[in-house]
């Protein structure tokens, strides 16, 4: 059951990996609360701040440009560097001013400035990196939350296999399938060779007869349909002929049925009910059903099959009802049930024993999971 999208191993790598998350975050904000936010982000501005000055300025103000321009830069840029002496970078600060203090500016005047911002650029790098911790451990507890929902639904089908682990695989579950797909296969065809012969008024008669049997679930037809069988000549009809009538012309129906008009509204309405008919109701599940309820199930079955079977398919009814009282039945059923169940990779870990350890490293995942969502849920 290991496989590239193992559930297990996801839950557990994202678990880990918000953890790793949780964990950087929470070291970025001890630092910060360590130096103080508020601090931090005024010498984060007071930097900002001072690179949009030199950005600005820096083509009017150097040389012999613009005498304007570089008064405006020097009280421009003196205001957003002016911090309390101690405020963080304040000698970072105080250093850009002094190296633009001069009555002529050049590019280099401009580059060192920047340079002597440089420090305070730090604590706009810690802003930063705690905004994409922040980003990154959102996305880590909501990759985990994911992970541990996969992990429940792969929990659940382990515990459904580790139920399962009685099953005797080596049972001869073909000693019940064989008869079973025979008469599936006999009451089909037999119950078409009914439905394509029969009277639909006959038809009718077994479907409602069928609906009287606790275990057939017969879709009996709609009251007007069953009204127009009843009481016109033209239910003596297959319901394969009314299906036919239904698209002649009104021209040509009135030398087959005394009223097309009634036809027509009994019949061609009601098209899908009539197609869809078929010997489903007639025949066993697979897997079947528990002894006792499979006996009692053929039982009633009999009576109706043997209205539309021939003798060899009602007696292998008869066949599957013994074989659900012997006393291998039980076992047989249950490696049928297991078997229909599961696939390969789940029966293959019933056959070698592993399912309890499977399911224990799941269950440990799983509790491993949820403490660390718990434990490192933020408000």
């Amino acid at each position: 059951m290991a496989d590239a999208d193992d559930p297990v191993r996801d839950a557990g790598a994202a678990a880990a990996t918000l953890r790793e998350r949780y964990d950087e975050l929470a070291r970025i904000e001890a630092r910060i609360a360590e130096i103080g936010r508020d601090r931090i982000e005024a010498a984060a501005d007071t930097y900002r701040q001072a690179h949009r000055v030199l950005d600005q300025y820096e083509d009017d103000a150097v040389g012999t440009g613009d005498f304007g321009s570089y008064v405006q830069f020097r009280g421009e840029f003196g205001e957003a560097v002016d911090v309390d002496d101690d405020a963080l970078a304040a000698d970072a600060f105080a250093a850009a001013d002094e190296a633009v203090d001069k009555r002529r500016l050049s590019e280099a005047d401009f580059a060192a400035a920047r340079e002597a911002l440089e420090p305070a650029g730090e604590y706009v790098d810690l802003l930063t990196d705690r905004d994409d911790a922040l980003d990154e451990y959102r996305a880590a507890r909501k990759k985990a939350r994911e992970a541990r929902k996969g992990l429940d639904a792969r929990l659940e089908e382990l515990r459904e296999v580790a139920e399962m682990a009685d099953a005797d695989l080596d049972a001869d579950v073909e000693a019940v399938r064989a008869p079973v797909e025979s008469y599936n296969d006999a009451i089909r065809e037999e119950f078409a060779d009914f439905y394509q012969s029969a009277s639909a008024r006959d038809v009718f008669a077994f479907l409602d007869r069928a609906d009287g049997t606790p275990f057939v679930d017969a879709d009996v037809p709609p009251t007007d349909l069953r009204e127009y069988v009843d009481e016109y000549e033209a239910g003596e009809e297959p319901l394969p002929t009314l299906l036919e009538y239904a698209d002649y012309s009104n021209s040509k129906l009135e030398h087959y049925v005394d009223d097309p008009g009634a036809l027509r509204t009994a019949v061609a309405v009601h098209r899908t009910y009539v197609e869809r008919l078929d010997a489903e109701p007639l025949t066993l599940d697979w897997p079947p059903a528990a002894g006792d309820e499979l006996a009692y199930e053929i039982d009633e079955l009999i009576p109706l099959v043997s209205r539309v079977a021939g003798d060899e398919t009602v007696a292998t009814l008869r066949s599957v009802r013994e074989l659900a009282r012997d006393e291998a039945y039980a076992r047989r059923r249950r490696a049928a049930v297991v078997r229909d169940g599961l696939d390969e990779p789940e029966l293959d870990l019933i056959r070698t024993g592993e399912i309890d350890d499977w399911l224990r490293t799941a269950e440990r995942t799983a509790a491993i999971a949820e403490d660390v969502l718990a434990e490192t849920e933020r408000d």
